[in-house]
């Protein structure tokens, strides 16, 4: 399988800055296993959004679309699952 570009918006990555620090090490490892399978057997596809899914790490989770065109898989955010689908 061809590898895939991660790209991050801008309020993603403040989402990022805003976990607490021993979280982030997992969840980024998380982020970068998907430019080689995007489509994981944890990832699960979200109603509404055409390419748009979500990966669960415990309480957090990273929402993402893929472009398959263009071999792109762009964050939307990352956060705590209480908080996370209000920003969307």
């Amino acid at each position: 399988m061809a590898s895939y570009k991660i790209q991050f918006k801008k309020s993603a990555l403040k989402d990022l800055n805003k976990l607490e620090k021993h979280f982030v090490p997992q969840i980024y490892n998380k982020i970068t296993s998907l430019s080689e399978n995007p489509r994981s057997a944890q990832s699960t596809k979200l109603k509404g959004g055409e390419n748009s899914y979500r990966l669960r790490i415990g309480n957090y989770r990273i929402i993402y679309q893929i472009d398959d065109s263009a071999k792109i898989v762009l964050i939307f955010g990352v956060g705590h699952r209480k908080e996370i689908y209000r920003d969307l």
